[in-house]
């Protein structure tokens, strides 16, 4: 019996030892050890298309900020999550560290410059205006002084409208709402980015509008993020060079713009 007993006791903590070692084995990881995708977190104004707006159909924010920030955030190895906001509270919002980033068709300015990181510059761009189809009398910036000007508020057309003689600005939150005021009669003009100008009237069908005179201004957009935040400022120009460099980048450019980017 002694015997028996003992063979008995060796098979049970055979059994104890593999089979419990067997099962262990078989255990899905604790979500702790799961790796989990990091986010990086964009704030834009997404009423200025074609940089940045919302779909009608799939309600996703899309243009080509949207295309360059995912292709950017993917040489990073991170997720990019968008957070609509109004243009003038972009950098607040840096500041604040609500957001990581901002790509939004945003005027690398030395003002601005004080307050945040740019990257370097992803798009050149400058300020046009736009009146209504049927008006022949504005034919350039000169010929604003003393009318009724719209503009976004916060950005370089609204500083640029503000200096011309005698005229009277109004601001509204986005585009749109500048377009709108003119179609209505409102205002005499629109100043805005030029990009944004051509993207309303090839919408629109040139029916309602047209741009007139030279840009007035030269300028670059950059991505900003917050002033102390040298690290990520740094990460976003080395990925920005790699999509600029594998042909990313001219893709989203052709995409938007029908043509590529100048050299």
């Amino acid at each position: 019996m002694s015997k028996r007993l003992m063979a008995l006791s060796v098979l049970v903590i055979f059994v104890l030892t593999f089979g419990l070692s067997g099962c262990g084995s078989q255990q899905p990881a604790k979500p702790a050890e799961q790796s989990k995708a990091k986010v990086l977190k964009i704030g834009s104004d997404t009423a200025f298309a074609p940089f940045e707006f919302q779909d009608e159909n799939s309600k996703e924010y899309v243009g080509f900020d949207m295309d360059l920030v995912k292709a950017i955030a993917k040489q990073m190895g991170v997720e990019v999550q968008v957070q609509s906001m109004g243009f003038d509270g972009l950098i607040p919002a840096l500041e604040a560290g609500n957001i990581d980033a901002t790509i939004s068709a945003m005027t690398i300015t030395s003002e601005r410059a004080q307050k945040v990181n740019f990257s370097k510059p992803y798009y050149k761009s400058g300020l046009s205006m736009v009146v209504k189809v049927d008006n022949n009398t504005l034919k350039s910036f000169k010929d604003l002084e003393g009318k009724r000007i719209a503009v976004q508020i916060g950005t370089t057309g609204a500083d640029e409208a503000k200096k011309i003689k005698n005229a009277t600005i109004r601001e509204f939150n986005t585009a749109p709402e500048a377009f709108i005021e003119l179609k209505n009669g409102g205002v005499d003009a629109v100043v805005n980015d030029l990009p944004v100008n051509e993207y309303y009237i090839a919408q629109a069908g040139g029916k309602d509008a047209k741009i007139v005179g030279e840009p007035l201004t030269s300028e670059e957009y950059g991505i900003a993020t917050a002033k102390k935040n040298t690290e990520l400022a740094d990460k976003i120009n080395k990925a920005l060079d790699e999509v600029k460099k594998n042909g990313e980048y001219e893709k989203i450019y052709v995409k938007w713009f029908g043509k590529k980017p100048p050299q």
